[in-house]
């Protein structure tokens, strides 16, 4: 298969992060709404389930379904045809591995969208996460699996930390207007994705530590836990603004991201204009 033929993938590419977007822009709008009212930060499902009940939230739940599952696909499809172009050796290997790995998490949250339109309606209370994480304990070297799977998700947090810190992410950005302009946010919104991923694989590496499950969490947790430490709540609300930079950083991969195989060799990076 010729790089022509790759374009096909572009729209995949495109539905995916749109939804992605969406669902982090949920997550983060309606946790500031609940901080604005007294209450505290939504993890997904809770912020999904509140979608459920307000005028047109079918419909943005519907859109996240779709995105969801075409993230999923372009993940797959990406870490098959090596679409932008990491490579078979060992850190393209770990990076197409990865792909993989974020795709069936964006899968899982488009089954619970699917749920919530489609099945009895509401969301489970509470968290599922400290469940599954005392069935693999129950396993034999079950703590060791969740402590490196703590290490795993605390290594993607750096990862996205690293990428905030450094832009690196604006090489795979065509360059434009917008994204010049707007590179602040992209910024930030990276940074913030990045403290968020790190402390859930935090908790993740408490649970395994002190064996207890309930130790165990993920976007809601994550709140919780910064919530608690010093200036707790003014730290949550500058992530939960963070991760609306993030869902801006999701819409715009979805219009300028540079896909190798398909984009074309005359496609100007954002990193390459910003530093001439």
């Amino acid at each position: 298969m010729t790089d022509k033929d790759m374009g096909w993938a572009i729209p995949l590419m495109q539905a995916g992060y749109t939804g992605r977007g969406l669902v982090y822009l949920a997550v983060a709008g309606i946790s500031l709404y609940s901080i604005w009212q007294g209450g505290r930060a939504q993890d997904t499902s809770s912020a999904l389930g509140w979608l459920e009940g307000t005028w047109g939230g079918a419909v943005v739940l519907f859109l996240i379904l779709l995105g969801m599952l075409a993230y999923a696909v372009w993940r797959a499809l990406d870490a098959a045809f090596d679409l932008e172009c990491y490579g078979s050796e060992g850190k393209g290997i770990i990076a197409r591995a990865g792909m993989l790995v974020t795709g069936g998490l964006h899968l899982g949250i488009g089954i619970v969208a699917f749920s919530l339109l489609f099945g009895s309606g509401g969301s489970e209370e509470g968290s599922s996460i400290p469940r599954y994480v005392g069935t693999v304990m129950q396993w034999p070297g079950g703590r060791w699996i969740i402590g490196l799977v703590a290490l795993i998700v605390m290594a993607t947090g750096a990862y996205y930390l690293r990428q905030g810190w450094k832009a690196s992410y604006r090489e795979h950005l065509r360059a434009s207007r917008f994204t010049t302009r707007w590179n602040p946010v992209l910024r930030a919104g990276v940074i913030a994705h990045g403290v968020v991923i790190g402390v859930i694989g935090l908790l993740f590496m408490f649970a395994a530590l002190r064996a207890d499950p309930q130790a165990a969490g993920g976007v809601g947790e994550a709140f919780s836990w910064l919530s608690g430490q010093i200036y707790g709540r003014l730290l949550v609300i500058a992530v939960c603004v963070g991760l609306v930079g993030f869902a801006i950083f999701c819409f715009v991969n979805a219009v300028f991201r540079i896909v190798p195989r398909a984009s074309g060799p005359d496609v100007q990076s954002l990193a390459a204009k910003l530093t001439g």
